[in-house]
């Protein structure tokens, strides 16, 4: 048993959004194949992964690092113990060879795109959805990681949008809000910090007066805030019920992110932009974050893949966090089958947006805040069938 091949493909989602940090007119993704010499129904098993939103393409460094250094590897050095699959940890390890610690920057998103597609081809060999797989080996949410085997396939998500883009005006958002809970949504997100603060609050109450009982809005200023700015929000935002006020400032500002609890008590959320255990841990320790309430929204597609976000698992364990507090950012498939395996407490969801690679398998709705996920093998992207035409075309 071994893997043949890995393809990159970079595949252009630009799009005329912005948040209040980028534009989105040049972003490009990487779509990945694992291709294997495991025969299923006729076929190789092929294993497919792309990185989240919001991070360039990295073929690149996946070509002339990553992918030759498992290719290189002896196969038999890359199965896991009974020798009939692939281990994921040891594939993850060859990858990080001659790599020194630290700068966990773009090769983050490079390993962690091909550690996706690793285990949506690792739960293709045993022939089970990758959130059964998970369940199985490390439990949904028990402390002493031994699998139970019971994933939670009901997943809370909410609708991600509220971007700025040309011409856009108060009656767009509300529309754009109202075609979300139609949708089976009960939170919604649109973006701060992109214009003033009075025009911000503005949008909010026009997104506010098209949620009923029971939905509620989720802000988002994409780290544009200094600590002053991150101050102002924060008063003028303790009027609402927000689900969230999501990362006020740069990411690894973690003072700035600790003082911010002294002037906003309801929940608030980052994590996204921290691609490493040992960066979410110094969000842990200095941050603030408040186990009792606020979010935590690392993405595995951005930052070194599920054998690492694994890691941060143990360590929030460490720390007294449960694993329902950590809500993923990407709107990806991959993060969704983690949520039902590992006991997480929902996922991201872009409905309208980076498609094909955001959403769910064709079928799947979703039901006052919830999805349920099918019993598809591996992460499920066949069964999404406007997505697995590109993977397709990549592996054939």
């Amino acid at each position: 048993m071994k893997i043949v091949e890995i393809r990159e493909q970079t595949i252009p989602i630009s799009s005329s959004i912005r948040n209040a940090y980028i534009d989105f007119s040049k972003m490009t993704l990487s779509l990945v194949a694992v291709i294997t010499d495991v025969i299923r129904d006729g076929k190789p098993v092929v294993g497919y992964g792309f990185n989240s939103n919001g991070r360039y393409g990295q073929g690149k460094l996946m070509r002339e690092r990553f992918i030759p250094r498992v290719l290189e590897a002896e196969p038999d050095s890359l199965l896991d113990i009974s020798g009939n699959n692939l281990d994921p940890h040891k594939i993850w390890a060859a990858m990080f060879t001659n790599e020194k610690p630290g700068g966990h920057g773009e090769r983050s998103v490079a390993i962690g795109t091909i550690d996706m597609a690793v285990w949506d081809a690792v739960a293709k060999i045993e022939g089970k959805p990758l959130f059964q797989l998970l369940a199985d080996r490390y439990g949904n949410g028990t402390p002493d990681r031994y699998g139970n085997g019971t994933p939670d396939r009901e997943i809370f998500v909410y609708a991600a949008g509220g971007y700025y883009y040309p011409g856009q005006d108060f009656g767009k958002l509300k529309d754009e809000m109202r075609s979300y809970i139609d949708r089976g949504y009960t939170v919604v997100k649109k973006k701060i910090g992109g214009g003033s603060l009075d025009d911000d609050l503005r949008r909010i109450d026009a997104v506010l007066s098209v949620l009923q009982d029971g939905q509620k809005l989720a802000v988002d200023a994409n780290g544009r805030f200094d600590l002053d700015t991150a101050i102002q929000y924060a008063k003028a935002l303790s009027q609402y019920d927000l689900f969230w006020y999501e990362e006020a400032g740069d990411p690894l500002d973690f003072e700035l992110q600790a003082t911010l609890r002294n002037y906003y008590d309801k929940p608030m959320a980052t994590g996204e932009n921290l691609f490493s255990m040992q960066d979410a841990r110094n969000l842990i320790r200095y941050g603030g974050m408040r186990a009792d309430r606020d979010y935590l929204q690392f993405d595995c597609a951005l930052s070194y893949g599920l054998v690492e976000y694994l890691r941060t698992l143990d360590m929030l364990h460490q720390h007294g966090w449960s694993r329902s507090r950590c809500i993923p950012h990407g709107g990806h498939q991959m993060s969704l089958n983690i949520a039902a395996g590992l006991g997480l407490g929902g996922n991201e969801s872009y409905p309208d947006l980076f498609q094909p690679f955001g959403g769910f398998p064709d079928g799947v709705k979703v039901h006052n805040g919830y999805v349920t996920l099918p019993e598809l093998p591996g992460i499920g992207f066949e069964g999404k069938s406007d997505l697995y035409v590109h993977m397709q075309a990549l592996s054939s």
